[in-house]
C-alpha cells in the first residue's frame, strides 16, 4: 500500500499555488512538482487545472513533427 503525501488534504496556500505556476512555466515534470509540495500528482494536476495553469510542456513540438 503506498503511503500518503504529508499535506494530504491540506488546503492551498496562495504561495504554494504562486510557486505551482511558476514551476509549471520552468517546464518541471509533474512528479517533480508533486514531491516538492509534498502532494501526490492527482493533486497538483486538479489544482492546476483549478487555477488556469497548464502542465504541458512547451519546449516540445506538436504531434511529434520535427522540422528537417
Amino acid at each position: 500500500m503506498a503511503k500518503t503525501p504529508v499535506r494530504s488534504h491540506q488546503a492551498w496556500t496562495a504561495k504554494e499555488t504562486r510557486d505551482l505556476a511558476s514551476r509549471a512555466a520552468e517546464n518541471m515534470p509533474t512528479r517533480v512538482i508533486a514531491l516538492k509540495h509534498q502532494r501526490s500528482p492527482d493533486a497538483i494536476y486538479t489544482k492546476a487545472s483549478s487555477a488556469g495553469t497548464s502542465l504541458k510542456p512547451t519546449n516540445q513540438s506538436p504531434y511529434n513533427r520535427r522540422k528537417s
